[in-house]
């Protein structure tokens, strides 16, 4: 008997994962699930720590690079419409964790409600979002969280409220195995201006990365202020490539897969990318991709 006996409409086996990612390479998940509900989805982790199955879990695959093996565990992937909803409250909105976060700004704004056009730009659901506290050169997710609904490795879901969390550059200090929900408390100002806001950050971020090719976001994490971008560009690596994988020309701190590209191509670049700026500044850049 499968282990996933009973939840058969919920789990897929040997799933390609490359289109589900925004690089579009890598290998198949062994097990894909897409829980209904989040019953099912506490049930479903039990089966899955009973039977020592590792777990992932997948949002919108945009700061994701998955080996060409693909991954030998079963990927969760909150995707069905339990997940996505949104709802507004006064000044609060909660937002599932599969709420796609674009779709989120977007509905804010029409609410006349700002704090979150910082995220403009930036693909991505709420839960993943949440987990690493993105953001950018505009600000981040984390100053607008209230609270954050999480469940554990045994099924159990709690609440964490604001001043239990911890929200720091690109890490949260969240460790449940899923994210299921967040509240945000933001500001009212005029829908006019927060549109405008989205679109000039939006604007910006079109014109100085390359949002046109595959790519996961930003490779590496900023060093102690200091942007890898500048660390990469001023090595000389933009353009440096390794079968399809290249450094981009428009942004240093973004590789694109080009056709043909291999997650192998990427993992090289970015180890080849790591030892130049180190040979170069003494500085060790840390992946802010998450390598599955």
């Amino acid at each position: 008997m499968n282990w996933y006996a009973g939840f058969e409409t919920a789990v897929t086996e040997n799933v390609p994962l490359a289109p589900k990612t925004w690089f579009n390479v890598g290998g198949p998940a062994r097990y894909f699930v897409e829980p209904e509900d989040v019953a099912q989805t506490a049930a479903i982790l039990l089966r899955l720590r009973e039977n020592d199955i590792p777990i992932y879990v997948l949002g919108s695959g945009a700061n994701l690079l998955v080996s060409d093996a693909g991954v030998n565990g079963a990927v969760i992937h909150l995707n069905r419409s339990a997940f996505k909803t949104i709802a507004f409250e006064g000044r609060q909105v909660s937002a599932g964790a599969g709420a796609d976060v674009q779709r989120l700004i977007r509905e804010c704004a029409h609410k006349g409600l700002s704090g979150l056009e910082c995220l403009a730009g930036i693909p991505g659901t709420v839960g993943g979002e949440v987990r690493m506290n993105a953001g950018g050169a505009f600000g981040d997710i984390g100053s607008q969280v209230l609270d954050v609904t999480v469940m554990d490795i045994n099924g159990q879901s709690y609440t964490r409220q604001r001043d239990d969390l911890v929200f720091e550059y690109r890490h949260s200090n969240i460790t449940a195995k899923l994210i299921l929900a967040a509240t945000f408390e933001l500001i009212p100002d005029d829908p006019n201006r927060i549109a405008e806001k989205v679109k000039e950050i939006w604007m910006f971020k079109r014109n100085s990365q390359p949002l046109a090719e595959n790519n996961a976001g930003c490779i590496f994490k900023n060093v102690n202020g200091t942007s890898a971008g500048q660390l990469i560009d001023k090595t000389g690596l933009k353009g440096l490539r390794i079968g399809g994988a290249e450094v981009s020309q428009r942004h240093a701190n973004f590789i694109v897969a080009k056709p043909g590209c291999q997650a192998a191509d990427i993992q090289a670049l970015i180890t080849q990318v790591r030892r130049r700026v180190q040979e170069k500044f003494s500085v060790i850049l840390e992946t802010e991709v998450v390598i599955w």
